[in-house]
């Protein structure tokens, strides 16, 4: 079993995150709960912000990821320690606004931003508009000469990588939704066009070459091709990009079976192949941005939840039902994703059957784990899955009409809620009955 660091076991054989009894945060908030180890999240961002010190000379930005949860307050906590934010909507750039979080040091993405999106990001001075086509490109110029301003821009670029992971998250090979690729010339003519408008500003280019990598190898690949690019650009058209945003990525260890490495070894290994690269080019080393995704928090969260019903199928498969599922955690369901889990009120009981921890949606793939070895679990356990500090509330849905749990944010034993449980009037707020039904 994995256990991340955020976590221990205490003297009562509970469960602890940030100084606090998982039992007691039930007993308080009950179930299902998120529940984030600010701490861990903090010595996260300032890993990475140490990396690029070390091996960048400090010209770098890293960006905090929104789309793998976005609160108010996690967007302060990650203005706190220096880093950027990149966003992918029009409601994440708002939490960030709302947060009063430095517009320019947010990154707007996306492959089909609106044009209220793209308005919202402009009249804020945004650092800057991540462009994935041509007609993007357009608009944001026609809109930036509306309001007579000049937008910072760059450009998402495919690099031709694949990553060995998931395909629905595999993001830099030429057959992709995202961007604009280098191999038929679509990159280096879109470049060339918004050279020559008046309304926009060429800062920099960005990739991303997927999720969940282990393997340090396509991101070296990656950074040597991009910044071929960078010197065939100057080359070609004579324009100087001075930042390569190089997206991120980066593997989180959810489970035994992930091979992680250090984080601060891929900053280490691409520093490395932007000198050497830069140096053969003959061309300035770019400011260089990073977008390390999940793996700032990811391991800083767990969901709590508590047990319900057991069916036991003899000689087939005995299910455990809990009181959340697809709705706070739509990954498995998704992705076949796997998650280390303990029964947080006996958390060093020894495993010994085999169970599914099914959820409690009217679906039959509502699953958060299949077969696996877990203690013997009784009704009302407190189950506590490792690792969902990710794309689990961000994913989260009211499907069969059932509210989103609350956040908890812990530190130094203390709890406080950064987000309300839903609850029924919730979920009826926007339904409107017209009267003449």
């Amino acid at each position: 079993m994995f256990i991340p660091e955020a976590l221990k076991i205490n003297e009562k054989n509970h469960l602890e995150i940030g100084g606090c009894d998982c039992v007691d945060l039930v007993n308080e908030y009950g179930t299902p709960i998120y529940v984030l180890d600010e701490e861990s999240i903090r010595q996260n961002c300032r890993s990475y912000k140490k990396a690029i010190d070390d091996y960048y000379g400090g010209n770098g930005l890293v960006l905090y990821a929104s789309k793998a949860l976005c609160t108010m307050a996690v967007c302060k906590i990650i203005q706190q320690e220096g880093l950027g934010l990149d966003v992918v909507s029009g409601g994440e750039l708002y939490t960030a606004i709302k947060s009063g979080f430095p517009m320019k040091k947010v990154y707007f993405h996306g492959n089909n931003k609106t044009e209220d999106e793209l308005v919202l990001a402009i009249d804020n001075d945004i650092g800057r508009i991540v462009v994935d086509n041509y007609s993007e490109l357009k608009q944001i110029n026609e809109i930036a000469l509306r309001k007579g301003k000049i937008v910072d821009i760059s450009f998402r670029i495919r690099p031709g990588v694949e990553a060995h992971t998931h395909d629905a998250i595999q993001t830099g090979q030429i057959d992709s939704k995202f961007g604009v690729a280098i191999e038929d010339g679509e990159a280096l003519d879109i470049i060339n066009k918004a050279a020559k408008m008046a309304n926009v500003s060429v800062s920099g280019l960005h990739c991303h070459i997927g999720s969940q990598i282990f393997d340090v190898k396509p991101f070296k690949a990656a950074a040597t091709i991009m910044i071929r690019f960078i010197a065939k650009i100057k080359e070609t058209i004579g324009l100087e990009i001075n930042e390569l945003n190089l997206g991120g990525g980066y593997g989180v260890k959810y489970t035994n079976e992930d091979n992680s490495i250090k984080y601060e070894n891929f900053i280490e290994s691409v520093s490395k192949v932007i000198a050497t690269e830069c140096n053969k080019e003959g061309i300035t080393p770019p400011y260089m941005v990073l977008e390390p995704g999940r793996s700032i928090i990811a391991s800083a969260g767990i969901t709590l939840y508590r047990v319900g019903n057991i069916k036991d199928i003899k000689g087939i498969r005995k299910y455990i039902a809990i009181d959340g599922g697809m709705t706070d955690n739509p990954r498995y369901a998704l992705y076949q994703s796997k998650y280390d889990m303990v029964i947080a009120n006996r958390a060093n009981a020894p495993r010994v059957e085999k169970v599914t921890i099914a959820g409690k949606c009217c679906e039959s793939g509502d699953l958060l784990a299949k077969d696996i070895m877990m203690p013997k679990i009784k009704e009302q356990d407190i189950l506590a899955v490792f690792s969902t500090g990710a794309y689990n509330y961000s994913m989260s849905s009211n499907y069969n009409r059932i509210p989103r749990p609350p956040i908890i944010l812990v530190k130094n034993k203390k709890a406080r809620l950064i987000v309300k449980r839903e609850d029924y009037e919730d979920i009826v707020r926007n339904d409107l009955m017209p009267e003449d039904l």
